[in-house]
């Protein structure tokens, strides 16, 4: 018989069957080819980490960031060689975020999730009908701040978003990418390229808080790492090579998911 106890000390990997690790794999291919492009990839990750017998939700959640980070990594190095972000800004917004995601992680303990979730559909909602009514938004770079505004507004997204992705997590990079387009006036493709550094970082402030805890499980961590980063490296080439109006077309389907599953959440919690 299965001893779901072991999983508290263990890699995370005892007594899985080889049908529930093909679909961890595969999950976390998906999900890094998701980040990769647009963020939300947490939306096929997370749930299939819950599937594995034993588990309970904060190990998931740990073992979600150590997987993700695999992937953000590869993928942020993906677009620095091809797309050249600009570090300036993508560098204090990511240390920022990573403070913002390590406060986060605390609140987790102390704040039900089902207190935030009605809020996120809401901003979802008004993210997804920007991007339908404003189709240019995103297609070209017009900087709406120079000098220290720019950097100011960067800081500020970073804080709330990194925050955000330490407290719940689902559609991190849809916001930071979103966020960069209206508030900063970024097109599609530099704004994910640097959410994808932004996110690294907020993946590192939640597992600096997860790792003393002892939540982490290893061995389940690095299969998910592994193929989260080849899901990474293919979603961030292709991002890269069909530019920002494919960029926005995935965007919108994430959002539309993360509305249907979060709404679900809200409408039918868990017994």
């Amino acid at each position: 018989m299965f001893d779901a106890a072991a999983l508290l000390d263990g890699s995370g990997l005892e007594g899985l069957t080889a049908g529930t690790i093909a679909l961890i794999v595969l999950a976390g291919f998906a999900a890094g080819w998701i980040d990769a492009v647009v963020g939300g990839g947490g939306l096929l990750q997370l749930p299939a980490l819950l599937l594995v017998p034993g588990i309970s939700p904060v190990q998931a959640l740990a073992t979600n960031k150590m997987g993700s980070i695999f992937g953000t990594t590869t993928s942020a190095i993906t677009y620095y060689r091809r797309a050249a972000p600009d570090l300036r800004t993508a560098i204090p917004m990511a240390v920022v975020a990573l403070a913002g995601s390590f406060g986060g992680a605390i609140l987790a303990t102390l704040l039900p999730p089902e207190v935030i979730k009605p809020v996120i559909i809401a901003a979802l909602v008004a993210v997804g009908l920007f991007t339908v009514f404003k189709p240019t938004a995103g297609e070209l770079t017009d900087l709406r701040y120079t000098g220290g505004r720019h950097y100011a507004v960067a800081g500020v997204i970073g804080l709330v978003i990194g925050g955000y992705d330490g407290l719940i997590g689902p559609g991190t990079g849809s916001f930071l990418v979103i966020a960069m387009v209206a508030f900063m006036g970024y097109n599609f493709l530099a704004a994910s390229a640097k959410a994808k550094i932004v996110n690294m970082a907020t993946n590192l402030g939640a597992l600096a808080f997860f790792l003393p805890t002892g939540h982490l499980l290893w061995g389940l961590g690095l299969v998910l790492g592994v193929a989260n980063m080849a899901g990474g490296y293919l979603g961030a080439r292709m991002a890269v090579t069909k530019g920002s109006k494919f960029i926005r077309i995935v965007f919108l389907s994430v959002v539309g998911a993360l509305i249907l599953k979060l709404g679900y959440d809200v409408l039918f919690p868990a017994a």
